[in-house]
């Protein structure tokens, strides 16, 4: 291989690196509500904000925008996009259906505790984060919850469904985090599908699930009309 070529080469990985690294960062960031709804920033500012070139940053924000997270605008950079009440509702009734469905499947499994591990330290992480007031880490924990029990279900093709519309929900999860009462009966739940999956009682676990995800489900709803927001 010419020199021209191996140069060429490691540029152009060096270019796929940069654009996934600013992906990730502008992603996250859109996930956890450091950038808002409705937040506008130039394209030079972003690049300058992340430490890179405009190119990668403008791929990066072509990705963003295919996936609905922002609205690319020619020569002002990007806006993140709301997410509407009707969405937040479609969001739900898949996970309504998904998830209990996973839960179901690893309970026939019949998992022991060693198996179960990452799910119960979960819990302990909401429990011990409730008592020192701490919702952020609350969530962190709630999350790991959820993406562990679909993971174990054995169903990897629901497994993938169901965190790719999870992943949707997150920006709406915590916008209204501070809005809802402290999550104790929540952190309960969790505790007691994780008891059921350990029994090897199956329609109990998936019946737990299906009425925690559609209690939180209408009342995270319900706090976005109540709050006379149409849009998050």
């Amino acid at each position: 291989m010419e020199a021209n070529s191996i140069t060429q080469t490691r540029t152009e990985k060096a270019g796929g690196s940069s654009t996934r690294s600013a992906y990730a960062t502008i992603k996250r960031k859109i996930m956890d509500n450091e950038f808002a709804p409705g937040m506008q920033m130039p394209e030079q500012q972003l690049a300058d904000y992340l430490g890179l070139s405009r190119t990668p940053v403008r791929e990066a924000l072509i990705r963003l925008a295919q996936e609905g997270l922002i609205e690319v605008i020619p020569r002002h950079g990007m806006r993140v996009l709301p997410v509407s009440v009707a969405d937040m509702k479609e969001i739900y009734e898949v996970l309504v259906s998904l998830e209990p469905m996973a839960t179901e499947l690893l309970a026939k499994r019949r998992p022991d505790e060693k198996e179960m591990s990452r799910l119960i330290e979960a819990c302990a992480e909401m429990e011990a984060a409730l008592e020192a007031d701490d919702l952020q880490t609350w969530a962190k924990a709630d999350e790991k919850f959820h993406f562990e029990l679909v993971q174990l279900c054995g169903n990897r093709r629901l497994a993938s469904m169901v965190m790719g519309v999870w992943e949707q929900s997150h920006r709406a999860r915590m916008i209204t985090l501070r809005m809802r009462p402290k999550p104790y009966e929540s952190t309960r739940e969790h505790r007691a599908v994780v008891e059921a999956i350990l029994a090897g009682d199956a329609a109990q676990a998936r019946e737990l699930y299906r009425q925690h995800r559609s209690k939180a489900a209408n009342a995270m709803i319900s706090i976005i009309e109540q709050m006379g927001m149409s849009q998050l």
